[in-house]
């Protein structure tokens, strides 16, 4: 197995060659792959896979990536290297080196790998905002605080640091621990944490829950590992992304939300959690449209938006839509009591008639079928009663599972 080392050798020869040489002391097997765009033959560095020999992985073949246009040229050759990364197998880790051409190429290889995989970015953008570039992936950015444009004591120390890190990881890496229990997936929010402790803790004798910050990231992290097939079940209790999404939250996991549940068939039990509410920073945050609504200072740094009758309609659609393209075992409970912790009587996001909107609209729109069914619940989310509804319906689906024998689930008792 060995350590992947990328670049633009056209115009980080130095620096690449220099990283790779220290991956090897540290005492891993390397390969440097060239993803220079310029067409230039770069043999005098000596990679072990040209740029032609990456940019053939492309599906219309290398003349697409060596087009002379650079923005063209650069989003063809990451296509490129993404195909070239999950061909490979002997590929125990990557590292790259780059600006930001460089960091918005190579990257999207690096979100293809499954989660685990060391993957370990300098770049002079990781200082700022890197959520375009690591997206729900572990990608390790280092800053580099120098441009990656020539060796000297500074650039050394940092590339070495990733040359060194990125050894350590292939060297040493974290055994799979017990297998015996498998993942369930849930989502969760602070306003809905008392339901999702409770499962998690309910589930934990006969499954291994891995719960999920519904902060945008976290529900495209989770659906991430359902697209690996890491997942053999979801309980995504918080949709509350979905309104982000809809409204103009800031924390919106796009519009493919619940695309990895059809794409996978996976047991899906789904919930309206924290849909009562679309998420900004500081109050000072808040678009000008917004300013004479609800609004409810979660912290000095999220402030949450109370959403609207019209505005669940859409939510409900968007829910809807998505739910009627799940083939495999769906259940979706609406908690007719109030959707999080500050949808309750005498909190300050209670509006049965909003709730009632949203609920609605799902009930219209959704396609009912054997397997995919809407119930209502009469609690509040994060009541007891509607924790033992979550599980009675979860035992259902992994009975229908084991059932079909699409994954080895095993009962849960509620």
């Amino acid at each position: 197995m060995r350590g992947y080392v990328v670049g633009t050798l056209d115009t980080k020869g130095a620096e690449l060659r220099y990283l790779r040489d220290r991956v090897a002391d540290a005492g891993v097997d390397t390969t440097l792959v060239d993803v220079s765009t310029s067409g230039d033959d770069q043999s005098a560095w000596r990679p072990d896979v040209s740029s032609r020999d990456v940019a053939a992985h492309h599906p219309d073949g290398a003349d697409a990536v060596f087009t002379g246009d650079r923005g063209s040229s650069v989003a063809a050759m990451s296509e490129a290297l993404t195909r070239f990364v999950l061909s490979r197998t002997d590929l125990a880790g990557i590292v790259g080196a780059g600006g930001s051409g460089g960091t918005a190429l190579i990257t999207p290889s690096m979100r293809a790998l499954a989660v685990g995989v060391p993957k370990v970015m300098v770049s002079t953008v990781a200082s700022g905002d890197v959520s375009a570039y690591v997206g729900p992936s572990d990608i390790a950015m280092l800053y580099s605080v120098t441009d990656v444009a020539g060796l000297n004591r500074i650039s050394r120390q940092v590339l070495g640091n990733a040359a060194h890190a990125l050894a350590g990881m292939i060297s040493h890496r974290i055994l799979d621990g017990p297998a015996d229990r498998p993942l369930v997936g849930l989502t969760m929010f602070g306003v809905t944490t008392p339901l999702v402790t409770c499962l998690a803790e309910r589930l934990a004798a006969n499954f291994e829950p891995l719960v999920f910050h519904a902060t945008g990231t976290g529900g495209q992290s989770m659906e991430k590992l359902v697209d690996s097939g890491m997942l053999a079940a979801v309980l995504d209790m918080t949709t509350t992304e979905i309104a982000d999404h809809v409204v103009g939250g800031v924390f919106s996991a796009g519009p493919d939300r619940l695309g990895a549940i059809a794409r996978s068939r996976v047991p899906y039990v789904g919930s309206v959690g924290a849909v009562d509410m679309v998420n900004f920073g500081s109050l000072d945050s808040v678009p000008s449209q917004f300013c004479d609504r609800l609004l409810h200072v979660h912290n000095p740094q999220v402030t949450l938006m109370r959403t609207t009758a019209d505005e669940n309609v859409a939510i409900g659609r968007f829910i809807a839509d998505a739910l009627n393209r799940c083939d495999g075992p769906i259940r979706f409970l609406l908690p007719e009591r109030g959707v999080s912790m500050i949808d309750a009587p005498g909190q300050p996001f209670h509006d049965p008639d909003a709730d009632a909107a949203l609920f609605e609209t799902i009930e219209r729109f959704v396609t009912p079928t054997r397997h995919r069914i809407v119930e209502r619940v009469d609690a509040n989310i994060n009541d007891e009663s509607f924790a033992d509804r979550v599980l009675s319906h979860f035992a259902e689906i992994a009975e229908i599972t084991e059932t079909t024998e699409t994954t080895g689930i095993v009962e849960v008792a509620p």
